[in-house]
This record gives C-alpha cells, sequence and structure tokens, in this order.
C-alpha cells in the first residue's frame, strides 16, 4: 500500500509540471483559484475540523494577506499609499500580517467555542468589510487596487512574451500555476504533520471532549489561540495567492459568501482531513468554473441577465444540495465517500492466497 500511496503521488506531481503544457489559460486560471482557495481550506479545518472551533470570518484573513501584500509591495502612487518592498518579502511579511491579525484575536478564540466564537468572528467580517471600503489610501476603497507581480530573483510572475518553455508561451497562468502547486503541496505537508503528530491529537482531543482534554494535562485555551493564528496564517498565504491571480484586488470578494464557501469546502469535502479540504475546494472553486464554461449545453443554466440561474447561482445550488446530502448521509463527506468506495473495491478482488489455491 506504501509503494501505491508512492506510485499515486508521484503521478500527482508529473501531473502538475506538465499540465501548464497542455491546459489552456482558462483552465490553469481555475486551477490556480482551486489551489489557493484549498490552501485556506486546509487553514479552516485546522481550526473547525481539527479543533471543533467555529470560523465564520476566514475571508477577513484572506484580505489581510491580499491587502497585506498589495500595500507592502506596492509603491506609493497616486494617492494610494504603500511601502515598495521586494515582493518576496512582502508576500512573506503579508502572511505574517494575516497571523498577527490572528493573533489579536486569539485570546477571544481561546475562551470561546463552538456557536459563540463562529458568531463573535463575525465582527471581523463586519470590521473589515467596513476598513476595506472606507480605508482608499491603503485599500483603493471600492474599487481596489492593482497588484503588483510577484519578482524571484528576477522572474517575474506575470505575462512575458519573450519566456517560452519547449514551444510554449508561459504566461502568468502557467507560471503562478506552477508556484501555486508548490505552495499547496508544503502547506498540505506541514498541515497533515501537524495532525499525525501530538499537536494533532491534541487538537482532536479538544474538539472530542474539552474536558478530558483538560484533565490530560492539554492547555486548551492555548490550543484553540494557536491553532486560530495558525488558520488566520494559511487564510494570508491564500490571499496573497489569490490576489496575485486577481491582479486586482476588490473589497467584494472577501465578503461573509467568501466565508460561507470556505466552510462548505470543508463539509463537502471531510472535516478534519487534509485531503477532504483539498477535495472540498476544487469542488466548490471549480464548480462555477464550469457551469459557465458549458452554460449553454446545461439546462436551466444559462449567462447572468438572461433568465434561468447564472453559473454562480447554479453552482450555489448544487453545492448548497451537496452540504445537506453530506450531513446526512456522508458524514465523512467526498473524502469518506472515496475511501468507502476503495474498501468496496478492494473486498470484491480475490484475496491472493485463495488464487494461488484455485491454482
Amino acid at each position: 500500500m506504501p509503494a501505491f500511496k508512492a506510485i499515486v503521488w508521484a503521478a500527482v506531481a508529473v501531473a502538475a509540471v506538465v499540465a501548464p503544457f497542455y491546459l489552456e489559460s482558462f483552465w490553469l486560471t481555475a486551477g490556480v483559484f482551486a489551489m489557493a482557495a484549498a490552501i485556506g481550506a486546509i487553514g479552516i479545518n485546522l481550526l473547525t475540523g481539527a479543533t471543533g472551533q467555529l470560523s465564520m470570518g476566514h475571508a477577513f484573513f484572506l484580505a489581510v494577506g491580499a491587502y497585506g501584500y498589495v500595500y507592502l509591495a506596492a509603491e506609493p502612487e497616486g494617492g494610494l499609499g504603500g511601502l515598495g518592498l521586494p515582493t518576496p518579502l512582502a508576500a512573506v511579511l503579508a502572511v505574517a500580517l494575516a497571523g498577527a491579525a490572528g493573533g489579536l484575536f486569539s485570546p477571544i478564540a481561546g475562551r470561546l467555542k463552538g456557536a459563540y466564537l463562529g458568531i463573535a468572528t463575525l465582527a471581523l467580517i463586519f470590521l473589515g468589510q467596513h476598513v476595506l471600503f472606507n480605508a482608499g489610501p491603503v485599500t483603493g476603497g471600492y474599487n481596489g487596487r492593482p497588484v503588483p507581480p510577484l519578482e524571484i530573483f528576477g522572474f517575474v510572475f506575470a505575462d512575458d512574451p519573450q519566456v517560452v518553455l519547449l514551444g510554449v508561451p508561459f504566461g502568468a497562468a502557467e507560471k503562478l500555476w506552477l508556484l501555486a502547486a508548490a505552495l499547496l503541496a508544503l502547506a498540505a505537508w506541514f498541515a497533515r504533520g501537524v495532525l499525525a503528530d501530538r499537536p494533532g491529537r491534541a487538537m482532536n482531543t479538544i474538539r472530542d471532549h474539552e474536558t478530558a482534554a483538560g484533565v490530560m494535562g492539554v492547555p486548551v485555551a492555548r490550543y484553540r489561540a494557536g491553532v486560530f493564528v495558525l488558520s488566520s496564517m494559511y487564510g494570508g498565504l491564500a490571499g496573497v495567492l489569490l490576489a496575485l491571480t486577481f491582479q486586482q484586488t476588490v473589497p467584494s470578494y472577501f465578503d461573509m459568501l467568501r466565508s460561507l464557501d470556505y466552510l462548505a469546502m470543508i463539509v463537502i469535502g471531510g472535516l478534519g482531513s487534509v485531503g477532504g479540504a483539498v477535495i472540498g475546494a476544487a469542488f466548490v472553486s471549480l464548480l462555477p468554473e464550469v457551469l459557465g464554461r458549458y452554460s449553454e449545453a446545461l439546462p436551466l443554466v444559462a449567462a447572468p441577465g438572461s433568465g434561468g440561474f447564472s453559473p454562480a447561482e447554479a453552482s450555489r445550488v448544487l453545492y448548497g444540495i451537496a452540504v445537506v446530502a453530506v450531513v446526512l448521509f456522508l458524514p465523512g463527506g467526498l473524502l469518506g465517500l472515496a475511501a468507502r468506495a476503495r474498501r468496496a473495491l478492494s473486498g470484491r478482488l480475490p484475496h491472493p492466497s485463495k488464487s494461488r489455491s484455485a491454482r
């Protein structure tokens, strides 16, 4: 089985590397969105799925990451402020800024749990939206701000007609795809390490039985606060990646619906697991793109303003149905369904010893 897993992961890695050479720009951009969402979903799954802490303000930390990167990397001009830092440093500081924002909220996160914490995090969304729309010199107000492209050792993650690899023009979508794949792999690897080790066991104990965790010596409030900060940093990293992909930050993207999207991702994919967060993020992020791409061939789905469901409306209806179906029939989410299918498939295969005796 370990050899099989190694083969699967090797195939996934090869597919991620060769995809920019075969996929068109539309699917590459959609894939980058999905991978950025997966990073954010892993973060909120650590908080909600593994520790049992409900957060409805995850979009706030995405906004801190996105706008933090823009402000730190941009040069001041036209009434808009900026520090003009090197873009890699700005990206790292933006993630740290999101973690610091989570740290400021962590005393509350350490004391509250469940629905009470969820309601408290709603304040972050209201506060964030107010700041994004009104702090014009920093955020650009209603119209947002253009995003400086990332530049690492002279390699710019933007469209450049001079960059051609194996006959394929390597524009912003191709470069960001590879960057997002690398960041997602690192984020998933780190989260799996956390969940598989002592912190993960402590988080699960807090989720399943808080009193027992305290009796066993687990510092419950400290763990809750620490996971909240870690989850915020994941959100900040996702925000930076989204800003680089959008190339323009807009306040309306970081609203309440975005936070609900992230909760839907981890419920649909499977609570408490890295794989579930990735699967749920892919489902929720790619569904509107697929419906929009093939709306002419799908019943009841039409372009916005032309009657019927718009792709965005149809996708929300579909993953709303998916959330209800998962809660009622699939407690483990789509990842649990895949595990069931794998066990059922392996159960049908003849045991090797039986095969040999039959010969």
